[in-house]
């Protein structure tokens, strides 16, 4: 059995500038929870697989396609493959996520 806990992971740098630590990794998949600090914000931008994210803690917006909505902790959403995507937190809380990429992507995401 392998138990990860998350605060002993090191944050890996990304293009974001935010803590975005991975947690799963394998030939299969890859997790990795990131924590937007009050008025952070990932840059738009494109997988190549399907994402999906679950909301752990706080309330941030989450900018699909054209579609824009708010989320709240035990929230999932989804981003379909090559989809435009970000969040942003507004709130003056953390806003943190898991993000599910399945399956492992073979090329980088994509800034836009």
């Amino acid at each position: 059995m392998k138990i990860v806990s998350v605060v002993d992971v090191p944050s890996s740098p990304n293009p974001h500038h935010v803590d975005a630590r991975k947690c799963y990794d394998t030939r299969h998949a890859v997790a990795v929870v990131i924590t937007l600090q009050p008025g952070e914000a990932l840059k738009k931008h494109i997988t190549p697989v399907d994402v999906f994210f679950y909301v752990l803690e706080g309330r941030g917006i989450v900018e699909i396609g054209d579609e824009k909505r708010e989320v709240t902790k035990d929230m999932l959403f989804e981003s379909p493959a090559k989809i435009p995507h970000r969040w942003m937190n507004e709130s003056s809380g953390v806003f943190r996520v898991l993000v599910v990429k399945i399956p492992r992507p073979t090329s980088e995401t994509k800034l836009l």
